[in-house]
């Protein structure tokens, strides 16, 4: 009977001892480095998209599909066709492939008519994001 009140008495000493003890967790700091023309970069990715105009446009999609011939199909646009600019819009689960910013329906079914020889399934669209 005394070893059991002895070893009781151990035990919630120990237990005590362990409960009021601080504990210590893993501290660390993490830094961050930069390369300084990544904030270049972005600030003029910033400029590009503010530049993109979707609102009150027209625009003629020529391609939608996977990513890889997305931006085939882009880079072989902008060889032929050097006064048009295009870019490359993601929506679940494809990428589309856009040319042009046309604001009136004629200049644009102008131009339609001119890229659909090179891409017959050419359309065109007036987004509104």
């Amino acid at each position: 009977m005394r070893i059991l009140k002895t070893g009781t008495l151990i035990l919630g000493t120990v237990s005590l001892f362990i409960a009021t003890e601080k504990t210590y967790s893993q501290e660390g700091t993490v830094t961050v480095v930069q390369d300084s023309k990544f904030e270049q970069l972005l600030a003029e990715k910033r400029r590009m998209n503010a530049s993109i105009t979707v609102n009150e446009k027209y625009k003629i999609q020529i391609f939608y599909g996977d990513n890889n011939k997305a931006r085939k199909t882009l880079s072989d646009f902008k060889k032929e066709f050097k006064t048009l600019d295009g870019t490359i819009v993601f929506e679940s689960p494809t990428y589309k492939v856009w040319v042009g910013n046309f604001k009136t329906r004629f200049e644009a079914e102008k131009s339609l008519a001119v890229i659909r020889k090179k891409y017959p399934y050419a359309l065109l669209i007036k987004p509104n994001k």
